[in-house]
């Protein structure tokens, strides 16, 4: 090997090994929550135990009309109504409405159109939210440091197959038992596996957030809020819904334009309606495509204007900048998958979540084996392990925490959504003083096993106390119930075997 390819290797080892610690444990956050988010429906379905899985799936026209009669009593001042019709992946109609100070949303029943009572909950939105926008963060600043995780996971993946040079061997190499080696093995293969993906759902994250992280183009244009503008509609079909006449004027036949759409685009094909000005005679109703039978999420829609719902707008197609980012949008958020595709998207942000993780722990094992007394660690040293301990085994520990705070929160308690994410938090940073207070090896043991039982409890839980619960899931071929409490015991016994593993290790 010539001297400048040695020292490009050594550069980018550092490059590598530092960006990743930096940014490691947000990363961390984000592969995991973001690979629970591939299930965000059916995580949601479970967090609502009172509403009945669908046997089959309703007329959409029909089930379209029944909603809009039912926001006429909910929210008859709106100025848009936005509904999400009933899917194989979600078992209610999800109804929300703009009305200036009293927005609104409810869930109703796809078959009477009627307000569902149900727990309040956040469901599988919060995973899929908090591995964007980290929640309690300002929405921007939030999205910024995101981004700029996500462009150093870039510059750590760039740099991580400069370095191995030996990069297809290390996709079968793994050496059990050797401390430091055994945790790079772990890393390299971890990496090399799903390298593509790595790549793919790196790249493609930052292309969501574009036009916050590359704003200068829309900025130098002559008129940057006409150019915002157009580009938001060739990005969304959610648009403001613009000023009323001031007429009243019913609203037509809604059914009607879901099976006009259903005859150009198929049956099951419509997934939103999105209603302007609802009892005005500037009133708009945008029939919305399903992104389940695409790749790409740039928007496709039919618009009907006017009481006479005329067909004022065909909506089928984009430019090829908006279909570029579309279809790179689509492929991180995968709503084109089908289950087995989701879990393959699943099984893979896991793998990057261990990639992190293996990284972060062999940053802290190769430290401390090359001390005289490694007993003896630098109180640096000493934050990071355990922030490894908080952020790798903690992370798991709260969100069971916050599926257990579904089911014990009182069901009448105020703001119940948000008092679930508190718990997440809360717990989270619990975990964040026990590592700080006991040795490092036991912490490991401890919140491995606390996840593990919180996990392997909750079914037990639900079959204790009544109602849906795992056998009578699978009796009746409830196989979304069923899955999610399936899902939930072996991610128990996963999380066991690190437990046990961790306290061999330290001998307890």
């Amino acid at each position: 090997m010539t001297t400048a390819a040695k020292s490009l290797r050594q550069s980018m080892a550092r490059l590598h090994t530092w960006t990743g610690l930096v940014f490691g444990w947000i990363l961390y956050a984000m592969f995991l929550t973001g690979a629970v988010s591939y299930f965000r429906e059916e995580i949601s379905q479970w967090m609502r135990p009172e509403v009945p899985a669908l046997a089959q799936l309703p007329d959409a026209a029909a089930s379209a009309a029944l909603a809009i009669a039912s926001l006429q009593g909910l929210a008859p001042g709106a100025s848009q109504w936005v509904i999400d019709l009933a899917d194989e992946r979600r078992n209610v109609v999800a109804a929300s409405w703009r009305a200036g100070a009293s927005d609104g949303r409810a869930m109703l029943d796809p078959l009477s159109g009627k307000p569902l009572h149900a727990r309040e909950t956040t469901g599988g939105e919060f995973f899929y939210y908090f591995h964007f926008s980290l929640h309690y963060l300002p929405r921007v600043a939030a999205r910024w440091l995101v981004g700029l995780a996500t462009m150093f996971m870039l510059v750590a993946i760039v740099s991580g197959v400069i370095t191995h040079k030996k990069i297809f061997t290390n996709f079968f190499t793994f050496r059990p038992g050797k401390g430091a080696r055994s945790w790079l093995d772990a890393h390299n293969m971890l990496s090399v596996w799903v390298l593509p993906f790595h790549l793919l759902i790196t790249y493609t994250g930052l292309i969501t957030l574009m036009t916050l992280y590359m704003p200068w183009g829309l900025d130098s244009a002559p008129d940057a809020a006409q150019a915002r503008e157009s580009l938001r509609a060739e990005m969304t079909a959610l648009m403001p819904p613009g000023t009323p006449g001031g007429t009243a004027a019913p609203l037509p036949d809604v059914g009607a334009m879901v099976r006009e759409a259903e005859r150009r685009w198929g049956l099951g094909s419509v997934a939103r309606l999105v209603v302007d000005h609802p009892g005005d005679a500037a009133s708009r109703v945008k029939v919305v495509r399903s992104e389940a039978s695409r790749v790409s999420v740039s928007p496709r829609y039919l618009a009907f204007e006017g009481p006479q719902g005329a067909l004022r707008q065909v909506k089928d197609r984009s430019g090829p900048a908006a279909e570029t980012r579309g279809v790179l949008y689509g492929l991180h958020m995968a709503r084109f998958a089908g289950t087995t595709v989701r879990w393959l998207y699943f099984m893979a942000s896991l793998a990057g979540a261990a990639m992190v993780a293996t990284g972060l722990v062999l940053w802290t094992v190769k430290r401390r084996a090359k001390r005289a007394d490694p007993e003896r660690v630098p109180a640096g040293r000493r934050w990071v392990e355990r922030l490894n301990v908080a952020a790798i085994a903690g992370l798991p520990v709260a969100m069971a925490a916050f599926l257990w705070g579904n089911r014990l929160l009182p069901a009448e308690l105020a703001d119940r959504r948000g008092w679930e994410i508190h718990l997440f938090f809360a717990v989270w940073a619990l975990m964040l003083f026990h590592a700080g207070a006991r040795p490092v090896q036991r912490a490991w043991t401890e919140q491995f096993g606390a996840a593990a039982v919180l996990c392997a409890a909750l079914p037990l839980w639900n079959l204790c106390v009544g109602g849906r619960q795992l056998f009578a899931s699978i009796r009746e071929a409830d196989w979304v119930f069923a899955g999610i409490e399936l899902a939930l015991l072996a991610t128990a016994a996963l999380l066991a075997a690190m437990a046990m593993k961790t306290a061999r290790r330290a001998g307890t």
